[in-house]
């Protein structure tokens, strides 16, 4: 009688076969929900911009229109660096809104990959309400993008 002493080759090809399978399966979940993550996090990283935003307003009686008024001030407003940085594959800019630029601001975080890094871009305001669309990769998020849910 013979002794088993290994795997045959079929036996094996059916292990890998079935591994493929499975990952063929939760690779595009896996990518969807960074995707998701990624916009999850523009979306407060944007909040977090609105509220140092206030603080600014309050202090100064005016809203800030460069990185360098919230993280460079004494005290500062907003930790962290943000002027040209990504941030969870997001690329926030900050500036004067297009009406009454000392009473409003606008920010806008676009993927820094489309598709890669996100797919919609994201816009937010004095208002607080933070817009998004899905702009093919292109800046689009403005006041007239839909409003994006809490």
């Amino acid at each position: 009688m013979r002794k088993n002493k290994g795997f045959t080759l079929i036996e094996l090809m059916i292990v890998v076969a079935i591994i493929a399978i499975i990952a063929a399966i939760a690779i595009p979940n896996l990518l969807r929900s960074r995707l998701q993550s990624n916009e999850s996090s523009a979306i407060s990283n944007l909040k977090t911009v609105v509220g140092a935003e206030t603080a600014y307003h309050a202090a100064n009686a005016q809203y800030a229109h460069a990185w360098a008024d919230l993280t460079g001030a004494t005290p500062r407003f907003l930790d962290g660096e943000w002027d040209g940085v990504t941030k969870n594959g997001y690329i926030f800019v900050l500036g004067a809104a297009a009406s009454g630029a000392e009473q409003n601001f606008q920010c806008t975080a676009e993927p820094a990959t489309y598709q890669t890094t996100g797919n919609r871009s994201f816009y937010i305001d004095a208002s607080g309400v933070a817009r998004g669309e899905d702009c093919g990769g292109g800046a689009c998020a403005d006041e007239n993008s839909p409003v994006v849910g809490d």
